[in-house]
C-alpha cells in the first residue's frame, strides 16, 4: 500500500510537470515526500519510520521542540524547572531596570509542606544607604578583600563566550562586586574590563599547568600577582557533578581557548575528577596555604559540593593541627549550575545547598574555626529572598551563575553544551556570540546585582535587621505539614563555638572521632 502511494506521488508529480508549468511548485514537495517515504521504508535505524513513513517524522519534531512548548505554553508561573517563570521574569525585569512588582497576591500554596518564609518584625528598621561588605582574609592573609553580598559565580571562558565574559566582568567592575573566573583559566576577557576577580583553579590547573598536567607554581604566582585578581580559589567539586571531571569538546577548543588553558588546540579537554597536587586533608590545607603565599598574601580558599561530613571534619582537624586555614570556603549546592552533567549526577549525587551550608557552617563553628573563615553560598540565588535565606543558613555572602546568565540574555534553552546557544551566551560560534551586545548586557548585570542586594537589604529591614550578622535561625521558618511550622533553630542542630573540641553532641561524635587529617575516609 505504501509503495503504491509513493509511486502515485511520483506519477502525480510527473503529470503535473507535463500538464502545466505552473504546477512544478507542487511537484517538487510531492517528489520530496516520495523520496522521504522510500528512505523511511528502507532504513533500519528507526522502527517508527519504517511503520509510519513520512508522518513518523512528526514525532521527532515534537520531541525536539517539547522543551519550548513546555516552557512557553504548559508550565505555570511557579512550577518550572530549573528556574520557573516567576524567577526568570523578576531577574529579567531587574536587569532591565523595569518594575518587578506583582499584583493580586502570591500564586504559591503557602500551606504546602516545604513552603518557607521569612519572619517580619513589628518594628521594621530603615534600609541601610550602603550595602555592607564582607571582609575576606584570616590571620594568615596580608591582603584581605571586602566581598560584596552578591557576586558572579564560577563560569569559565570556553563554556561561556568571550562577549558573555566581557559583559559579566564589565558589569562587576561597574557595580563593585567580584567575578569568579571558573576553572577555565584567566583570559583577556576577564582582565580587560578591570573587574575584581576570584581566580578559580580546578583539577586541570588551566592557566597554571605544566605540559603533563601538573600545577605550575611559577605561572600561578605570575598571574595571581595581577591587580585584578583579588582572591584565589581551588575547586574541589561543583554542584552539578561532584566527583567527576569536566569535558570541553575539541570543537570548542580554538586557538584562543587553547592558549588560555595551556592545552593543545582542537583536542577535547578533560578535567580529571581529582587533584594531583594533594591526596590528604593535611596536604589540601598546606596547598591552600601555598596558594596564598604564591599569590602574595591574597585570600585563598576552596569550593566544594559537600558530601561526607566525616571527610570535611577531617579537613577541619587538619586546619587545627597545621595551624593554618583557608580564608573562605564556597559551598556549592547539588541543585546544579551552568556546567553540563550526566543526568544521574545532576539528579542523585551531592548535597543540596541548605544541607551543605549547615554541614560546613556547623563543622567550622564546632571546631572553633568559623571566626577566621568566611562562607560563600552558590546555588540558585536569584532574588533577595534567596540571598537572605542563605545568610540565615550560615553563609556570609552569595554567588550567582544562572541568574547572571539571564541578565546577559540567557533564555534557559538548555543547549549550553552543544555550542548552539541561541543568544550567544554559551557558545564559541562567532556568528552566534556576536548577537550578545557587551555594553547593554554589562549594564543589566550591574542592575541585577544592585537590585537583588537592595531587595535583600529591604527584606532584612522588614525583619528588624540592619546587618546580616544580626540574622538568626529562628527568623526562617518551614511548613512541615498543614498544621506544623518549625523555625530553623528547631529544624537543625546548631553547634556552639568549639563544641566538637570539648564534648561533641551525640549525632556528631562518631564522625568527629573517625575523621582523620591524613586520610579522606568516607
Amino acid at each position: 500500500m505504501i509503495a503504491v502511494v509513493v509511486g502515485a506521488a511520483f506519477a502525480v508529480a510527473g503529470v503535473a510537470v507535463v500538464v502545466s508549468p505552473w504546477w512544478w511548485m507542487a511537484a517538487v514537495p510531492l517528489a520530496a515526500l516520495g523520496i522521504t517515504g522510500v528512505w523511511d521504508l528502507t532504513q533500519r535505524r528507526h522502527s517508527v519510520l519504517r511503520n509510519y513513513p513520512v508522518i513518523g517524522h512528526a514525532r521527532f519534531l515534537l520531541e525536539r521542540i517539547r522543551p519550548e512548548l513546555q516552557q512557553y505554553f504548559v508550565e505555570r508561573n511557579f512550577d518550572g524547572r530549573p528556574f520557573d517563570r516567576d524567577i526568570r521574569s523578576i531577574v529579567y525585569e531587574r536587569a532591565k531596570g523595569t518594575a518587578a512588582e506583582e499584583p493580586f497576591g502570591t500564586e504559591r500554596d503557602v500551606y504546602q509542606a516545604g513552603y518557607e518564609y521569612l519572619v517580619p518584625s513589628m518594628v521594621p528598621r530603615p534600609v541601610p544607604e550602603h550595602p555592607p561588605r564582607v571582609r575576606i582574609g584570616g590571620p594568615d592573609c596580608t591582603r584581605p578583600y571586602d566581598m560584596a553580598l552578591l557576586n558572579v559565580s564560577a563560569m569559565s571562558f570556553g563554556s561561556l563566550s568571550a562577549n558573555a565574559i566581557l559583559a559579566l566582568n564589565q558589569g562587576a567592575a561597574a557595580g563593585g562586586f567580584a567575578h569568579d573566573t571558573g576553572e577555565g583559566g584567566l583570559s583577556e576577557y576577564h582582565l580587560r574590563p578591570g573587574g575584581d576577580l576570584v581566580w578559580e583553579i580546578g583539577t586541570g590547573y588551566f592557566g597554571c599547568r605544566t605540559r603533563d598536567g601538573d600545577f605550575d607554581a611559577g605561572e600561578f604566582a605570575e598571574k595571581a600577582s595581577g591587580e585584578s585578581v583579588r582572591c584565589v580559589s581551588l575547586k574541589l567539586s561543583q554542584g552539578a557533578k561532584p566527583g567527576i571531571g569536566g569535558v570541553l569538546p575539541g570543537a570548542k577548543v580554538n586557538a584562543e581557548i587553547a592558549r588560555v588553558r595551556d592545552v593543545p588546540e582542537g583536542r577535547t579537554v578533560v578535567s580529571p575528577p581529582y587533584h594531583r597536587a594533594f591526596s590528604t586533608p593535611r596536604e589540601l590545607v598546606r596547598f591552600i596555604a601555598r596558594m596564598r603565599e604564591l599569590s602574595g598574601g591574597k585570600p585563598a580558599g576552596f569550593k566544594l559540593c559537600p558530601g561526607s561530613r566525616r571527610q570535611f571534619l577531617a579537613v577541619c582537624k587538619a586546619m587545627i593541627e597545621e595551624g593554618t586555614a583557608p580564608d573562605f570556603i564556597i559551598v556549592d549546592g547539588a541543585e546544579g549550575g551552568t556546567g553540563a552533567a550526566p543526568l544521574e549526577f545532576a539528579d542523585h549525587v551531592g548535597t543540596p545547598l541548605t544541607d551543605g551550608l549547615m554541614t560546613v557552617h556547623n563543622a567550622l563553628v564546632g571546631a572553633g574555626l568559623r571566626d577566621r573563615i568566611r562562607i560563600g553560598a552558590s546555588g540558585k540565588i536569584a532574588t533577595g529572598a534567596d540571598l537572605v535565606k542563605r545568610l540565615i543558613q550560615g553563609a556570609d555572602y552569595g554567588n550567582a551563575a544562572r541568574a547572571m546568565m539571564f541578565a546577559v540574555g540567557c533564555i534557559q534553552a538548555q543547549r549550553c553544551h552543544t555550542n548552539t546557544c541561541p543568544v550567544g551566551v554559551t557558545t564559541q560560534d562567532p556568528r552566534r556570540a556576536r548577537a550578545l551586545d557587551v555594553g547593554d548586557k554589562a549594564v543589566r548585570v550591574r542592575r541585577l546585582q544592585e537590585a537583588t542586594v537592595g531587595s535583600a537589604l529591604q527584606i532584612m529591614a522588614s525583619m528588624g535587621v540592619t546587618d546580616p550578622a544580626q540574622l538568626r535561625p529562628h527568623m526562617l521558618r518551614r511548613r512541615i505539614d498543614a498544621q506544623t511550622v518549625r523555625s530553623y533553630d528547631g529544624l537543625y542542630k546548631w553547634l556552639s563555638p568549639g563544641q566538637l573540641l570539648v564534648e561533641p553532641p551525640a549525632d556528631w561524635a562518631a564522625d568527629w572521632k573517625a575523621a582523620d587529617p591524613d586520610h579522606f575516609t568516607i
